[in-house]
């Protein structure tokens, strides 16, 4: 997934690697020509050292022009390789069905999005302006350091050993550190959005100082991991400049011990110190690189679990028909992915196309999940649901979208304006359509007072809109593209009795030839069904018209009285 990505910036890359040979390049020259330098001050030569100045600038310049190029084209590559990831993994996230989305929890989904993308960012950064470079520059240096003092071969190979133990020390500790790390800001972020959404019931039920608990928690759970990795990297510069202090010394030393036998030693000694300092850099910076790289690769792996999850739910086809309103379900039984018992249990029952359904049962009978299996929200556990004769597993997306609407209990709006949210029912949809559909959901009277009228804007989940708002605009979507099926789920409820009447009236007028499904927790919304489905426990009890089920039913009848004696009170 990541290399797919980075060889579309292949000209970038390519580009990137040459400026980084040139850095390198440039930094193996400079203790060369120090050397020649230092020998030119020895015997006097002041032409000598005025031709290495100049080279010695020259050579700086170019290296300083290779970083800055190579830093920008750097820049370039980890933004664009984010970008294309982040927008794979959300398009990836969009073919995801209700049972996908809750496995993984919406709140890692967005944490992998951001968090994770952004350390997949750093790490291309790191790897095309120092990682890259480290390999190089470390084996350059080395070998140039032998040839400038082939006596003290054997100190810069002590010198490899020692930092090479201590990272890998150090590696091993961060590496659980950093997997912990991605989990807990998977956490974090659930908790603090959670908190938010429900800010109102916090308030209200002054859950304050619980909720700050319950994130101090997990927050200083956090922070013990980011403390234990802070105290490694602390621990770690001073164990490096230890053994980078002593090995000096000793080259100084041994220099020494052999300086007057050989004078030339003493010219090269600033030389190979300065390559030592280099070789030191490489394996310093290639060993905190890695413990950062493993931090970004968590991030790779948990993003490529995404790319790597199979959809749930896949179409036969891509051949959009069109459908009659008829519903079917043959011994339907419907269990949720992480649910033991059953929600439904051997369901059936047909529904003749253009009839008014209602569907009642007490709290936790299985109206909703029922309702959800109409649209192919979920596939049933067991049975078949056919929509027109045909089983929704055989029909393609596009048809489902155009022949079923659905308006959820819980009103959901996205900021826009009213416009877009009622298109997304119908794209196409015509000034006309956008009225007929609000003059059906009754939500004309207030759209009409709206400045903008329909491009009036819609914040973030229509939180400048009362319920019944937005349930209204909710039905006006789900109606804009006259759906030969259209299922209700309890839609009405934040509406008063006099605006849910007129929206029933609106639908047995303007929508006579839709299957309407109405799922309610009131018998009222309902009375005047063609045919009522009454569920307990997830199983269908009884069907009928309401005058059938009061004398048929004993669930109905219970349900029915005891709304009647609320009514009554």
């Amino acid at each position: 997934m990541y290399f797919k990505h980075l060889m579309q910036y292949k000209w970038y890359v390519m580009a990137s690697l040459l400026m980084i040979v040139g850095i390198v390049a440039a930094a193996l020259i400079q203790p060369q020509y120090l050397t020649d330098v230092l020998t030119a001050i020895t015997n006097d030569n002041q032409d000598k050292i005025y031709q290495v100045g100049v080279k010695l600038v020259v050579v700086a310049v170019i290296g300083l022009i290779a970083g800055l190029i190579n830093t920008v084209l750097a820049a370039k590559i980890a933004q664009g390789v984010t970008a294309d990831i982040r927008e794979e993994a959300f398009r990836k996230i969009q073919s995801f069905s209700y049972e996908n989305v809750e496995k993984f929890n919406a709140g890692n989904l967005v944490v992998r999005m951001t968090n994770d993308t952004n350390q997949i960012q750093n790490l291309t950064m790191m790897i095309f302006q120092i990682l890259l470079r480290v390999p190089m520059l470390f084996i350059g240096s080395f070998i140039l350091a032998i040839n400038v003092l082939p006596k003290l071969w054997w100190l810069i190979i002590v010198l490899v050993v020692l930092i090479l133990i201590i990272t890998a020390g150090l590696m091993s500790q961060m590496g659980p550190h950093f997997s912990a790390f991605q989990k807990l800001m998977d956490k974090i972020n659930g908790i603090a959005k959670e908190n938010l959404r429900g800010t109102r019931v916090v308030k209200s039920f002054l859950q304050e100082k619980n909720q700050i608990k319950k994130f101090d928690a997990t927050s200083d759970e956090l922070l013990g991991h980011n403390l234990a990795v802070g105290n490694l990297f602390a621990a770690m510069i001073p164990a490096f400049t230890l053994v980078s202090q002593l090995t000096i010394f000793a080259a100084i030393y041994l220099v020494s011990t052999f300086v007057e036998n050989d004078p030339s030693a003493l010219s090269s000694v600033a030389s190979f110190m300065t390559y030592m300092g280099q070789i030191m850099f490489a394996i310093i910076m290639g060993g905190m690189m890695m413990m950062m790289a493993s931090r970004a690769m968590i991030s790779l792996k948990r993003i490529q679990e995404v790319l790597d999850t199979k959809p749930a739910m896949t179409y036969a086809t891509d051949e959009v028909v069109d459908l009659e309103g008829s519903i079917q379900f043959e011994h339907v039984t419907f269990k949720y992915p992480n649910d033991d018992t059953a929600t439904l249990h051997d369901v059936s029952f047909a529904i003749k196309s253009g009839q008014l359904v209602g569907i009642v049962g007490a709290t936790g009978s299985g109206k909703s999940t029922l309702a959800q299996l109409i649209p192919r929200l979920f596939d049933p556990t067991e049975g078949t649901v056919t929509v027109g004769g045909k089983d929704l597993k055989t029909l393609s997306k596009g048809t489902l979208k155009k022949n079923i609407s659905i308006v959820l209990q819980k009103a959901i709006l996205f900021s826009g304006t009213v416009a877009d949210n009622l298109k997304q029912g119908k794209p196409d949809a015509s000034p006309d359509d956008l009225y007929q559909a609000a003059r059906i959901s009754q939500a004309l009277e207030f759209i009409d007072q709206l400045p903008g009228q329909y491009e009036a804007p819609v914040e973030e989940r229509g939180n400048n809109y009362s319920g019944g708002q937005k349930q209204r605009m909710s039905i006006a979507r789900g109606v804009i593209k006259s759906p030969k099926v259209l299922v209700l789920d309890d839609s009405t409820s934040a509406l008063d009795a006099k605006s849910e009447k007129l929206v029933q009236e609106a639908l047995d007028h303007e929508l006579k030839a839709t299957t309407t499904v109405i799922i309610a927790q009131k018998i009222s919304s309902v009375v005047h069904a063609d045919t009522i489905l009454v569920l307990d426990e997830g199983r269908l009890v009884a069907q009928g018209s309401h005058a059938e089920l009061l004398q048929s039913s004993a669930v109905y009848q219970h349900i029915y009285e005891t709304q009647k004696g609320k009514e009554e009170n």
